[in-house]
């Protein structure tokens, strides 16, 4: 049989702090203004590593990126506990900004078709320039790499590209445009699809890239449940 547990004396004080100390804390215009700054450095540290990728991938050293971003390292390691921390960042931060910019590229888009067929397309486009070969390997090398560390953390770094194929699946399936199995399920394995074809293509030839995103895109839209070319 249990003991009953006693009652908590009132006399003993509390270790954690009372609810006024954390509002009066978020209230506190010093408390505001030393997170702004936290904020702008750690972003700072982020737009220099990702000058230091475009030239070198990620073989910069942190020494390189102190010097770059003009902090001493120990600031570097006050934002950061480590370089895979930072890349984790970098990932996060430009796949989050393409997808605002291909979100707001494809809002006077006529239909969630038309919409749901410029993500995928546009995902893919950017392979076709002859500039930005170390960044696109970059993103290749290190988004499994890092998948193997942060698995939480990386699975939501595509979120941003699920949700927008996710809520046009919806609205083309409201429309009676599409007819998909799973809009959540389908937006999934549709990323999944593109982020392997990209993977490959950042490294490999790209002479038939443009043929290989227009059938990538027949392949999803009749997954989706739209007709086929020749209807």
């Amino acid at each position: 049989m249990s003991t009953p547990k006693r009652p908590a004396r009132s006399d003993v004080p509390s270790t954690s702090p009372p609810g006024w100390a954390d509002r009066a804390a978020d209230q506190s215009q010093s408390v505001r203004r030393s997170r702004a700054r936290t904020i702008e450095q750690a972003q700072g540290i982020v737009a220099a590593a990702q000058r230091l990728i475009e030239v070198k991938g990620s073989a910069f050293t942190t020494q390189e990126l102190s010097k770059e971003a003009g902090i001493a390292l120990q600031t570097f390691y006050r934002h950061f506990p480590s370089k895979d921390h930072l890349l984790l960042a970098v990932l996060e931060d430009v796949i989050s900004d393409r997808m605002a910019e291909m979100a707001a590229a494809a809002s006077e888009l006529p239909d969630p078709v038309a919409r749901l067929r410029f993500y995928i397309l546009a995902a893919l486009r950017s392979l076709r320039a002859e500039d930005g070969g170390t960044a696109r390997q970059f993103i290749t090398s290190e988004h499994w790499r890092l998948y193997q560390i942060f698995p939480d953390e990386m699975a939501q770094v595509n979120m941003p590209f699920a949700g927008l194929i996710e809520r046009e699946l919806r609205a083309a399936a409201e429309s009676g445009l599409l007819r998909p199995h799973d809009p959540a399920a389908d937006a999934w394995m549709a990323v999944n699809l593109v982020t392997s074809v990209y993977h490959h293509f950042a490294y490999a030839p790209r002479e038939n890239i443009e043929a290989v995103t227009e059938q990538l895109w027949t392949f999803c839209s009749t997954a989706f449940g739209g007709r086929p070319p020749d209807e």
